[in-house]
């Protein structure tokens, strides 16, 4: 089975036209609309699995988080108004996605790249014949256990994290958030996820959590509490690829940050008491 790297080129009207059915697109849909809905998302960077037709918990995250981003009511839910947001904000090759699909490809994201001007203005010109050729550039990375689909569940863990990785996670947003809403609990979570993909930072989440001087809790012992289930929820959601932080690495709470160096760094958002930061 080939894995290809995923990149849209651009809509004829009539593509546009036809976009989506009538149905409220929501966790547990399958078909035409999930794949239309993956895809548009996958192209302005807020999913980053596989295009399967599959509503499930990746597909719910990024619909959450790009109805946060747009200002729509946050649900999950993809409605009129979601569709509406997503259509002009996106672009979909319908023609080419069902090609790929029908020769039997996976899909992974592609970082919002586009196929060169050539090979998308030559595809409009073949009256909706689906591209034939795959795109020469770099391959995307498919999901381990290929061939083999799970059912998404809230409680999936990926492989890579083992449960001594979910229970130190867990430590460190009960005691860095306890008390906070639940999306900022989420945002703590993320955070450490986020440093684990930067070179920046120690590469495994023990060592991300015990970084010197990284968590104020672990410095002054409240990380040894005992967590509550929320915070493991908040762990699982934020490994399930919710990100209310919008991709920080650092967050503070400026009631009682005394660094000026944590003040200096690119803003974000701000949840509860704490600013989320680059």
């Amino acid at each position: 089975m080939v894995s290809i790297t995923l990149c849209f080129g651009i809509l004829t009207a009539n593509q546009s036209s036809e976009a989506f059915t009538d149905q409220v697109i929501q966790q547990g849909t399958v078909g035409e609309d999930v794949i239309e809905l993956q895809s548009r998302l996958q192209y302005i960077g807020f999913y980053n699995g596989k295009i399967d037709g599959v509503f499930g918990w990746g597909t719910y995250w990024a619909v959450r988080n790009f109805q946060e981003e747009f200002g729509l009511e946050i649900d999950g839910l993809v409605g009129q108004e979601t569709k509406d947001k997503l259509i002009k904000a996106s672009e979909y090759d319908q023609d080419w996605v069902q090609e790929q699909i029908r020769q039997g490809n996976e899909f992974s994201h592609y970082g919002g790249q586009k196929r060169p001007w050539s090979e998308a203005q030559q595809q409009s010109q073949n009256q909706g014949q689906g591209g034939g050729e795959q795109p020469q550039g770099e391959q995307g990375q498919t999901a381990e256990g290929e061939g083999q689909p799970q059912e998404p569940t809230a409680t999936n863990v990926p492989k890579g994290f083992s449960q001594n990785d979910i229970q130190l996670m867990t430590q460190a947003v009960y005691s860095e958030s306890r008390g906070e809403p639940y999306s900022g609990q989420v945002a703590v979570a993320a955070v450490i996820l986020n440093r684990l993909e930067d070179s920046t930072f120690p590469d495994s989440i023990s060592g991300i959590v015990f970084e010197p001087l990284a968590f104020t809790a672990v410095a002054d012992g409240q990380f040894y509490m005992d967590p509550d289930e929320q915070s493991k929820e908040a762990v699982l959601d934020a490994i399930n690829g919710w990100d209310p932080s919008g991709g920080a690495t650092y967050y503070f709470n400026p009631d009682t940050a005394t660094s000026d160096w944590i003040w200096s760094r690119p803003q974000i958002k701000k949840i509860g008491k704490h600013i989320f930061c680059k």
